[in-house]
């Protein structure tokens, strides 16, 4: 992976002309990085080419979530005309290969992101565009739109939007007031800084919506198995002081929020293979199928698990993917 041809030019005009650059690990995005390394300093070059990535959101984000007193990257220069951003380097402890191999300590790190959860939610949301109506949905027809035709299925996809229309809409009322919904909020967005705290990423897509949905996205991890028992303790853990009509409402929330962002990253990851040639996104599924059935069981979405038992049986969902071997 080369590094961008504007880069040394842009590097030399910050003062780091004479800075080693090596890849560091992405992810599904057009999104590239690099580690800086000259001398003692250390930086993260990101490279987000226009037009398929803009990086003022990611910027507009950091710099939110620092003022309110999260790690997040600091912004050492920018070239937005060139999609280059020199941002603070977070080093390589993330919270993910941290458990990998140290398993003990997992009850007690996800206590912690739900700490900063809850200090998030506590703050004033960033001025973002809302979760509203309209994007919940474009993000569920994923499923319908690239899953579905990738296995060879003739869906009712309009009754498929009506029924997320119905179930979504309880919940759409009670995002307000919003809090900030980073979105990707997961194991390998979250970095164990030297300082004991806790480094976010990969926030670019914010927006204004429930508290449930980042909780969600961290306790029903599309690339780790959290076990279910876990699960259970870290969402009592959120809900504490919450009555038991609030939990209740909450808890059904959560539900539908789980299964609207299972759907998605279906049809996400089904998208990456199929248009984008990244195969290994399948291996994925059969998590996301497992957790999408668990949020299915829940009898705020009784009409979309029947909606998926009359057009995706089990039988389809574990079965390979007809039309991938030609995206291979």
């Amino acid at each position: 992976m080369k590094p961008p041809a504007a880069a040394a030019e842009f590097l030399t005009q910050y003062g780091w002309r004479d800075a080693e650059l090596s890849p560091v690990a992405g992810d599904a995005s057009f999104r590239r990085y690099f580690r800086v390394r000259d001398g003692d300093r250390r930086a993260i070059l990101m490279d987000a080419p226009p037009p398929h990535e803009d990086p003022k959101p990611f910027i507009a984000i950091a710099e939110y979530l620092v003022g309110a007193g999260f790690a997040a990257p600091e912004i050492f220069a920018r070239d937005l005309d060139q999609g280059l951003v020199l941002l603070e380097d977070f080093g390589d402890q993330r919270m993910r290969e941290h458990l990998d191999d140290h398993p003990q300590d997992e009850d007690a790190i996800y206590r912690r992101v739900i700490d900063l959860l809850r200090d998030l939610h506590k703050a004033p949301a960033a001025a973002l565009p809302p979760y509203d109506e309209a994007q919940y949905l474009r993000e569920a027809n994923l499923l319908t739109e690239w899953y579905c035709p990738a296995q060879q299925l003739d869906v009712d996809a309009e009754g498929f939007e009506a029924i997320w229309r119905g179930i979504l809409a309880p919940v759409i009322a009670a995002q307000y007031p919003p809090v900030t919904v980073m979105r990707d909020y997961h194991a390998e967005n979250i970095m164990l800084l030297d300082d004991g705290r806790l480094g976010l990423l990969d926030f670019q897509d914010a927006l204004m919506g429930h508290p449930a949905y980042d909780l969600v996205s961290m306790l029903q991890d599309a690339r780790r198995d959290v076990p279910d028992e876990l699960e259970e303790n870290m969402l009592a853990y959120y809900l504490a002081g919450h009555d038991q009509d609030a939990a209740d409402e909450f808890r059904r929330h959560y539900a539908i929020l789980g299964a609207q962002r299972n759907t998605k990253i279906i049809g996400i990851f089904t998208r990456l293979c199929m248009r984008d040639g990244k195969a290994r996104y399948l291996d994925f599924l059969p998590r996301m199928w497992r957790l999408l059935e668990k949020d299915l069981r829940h009898p705020a979405l009784q009409p979309m698990a029947e909606w998926f038992g009359r057009n995706i049986p089990h039988e389809v969902r574990s079965r390979p993917m007809p039309a991938a071997k030609a995206a291979q």
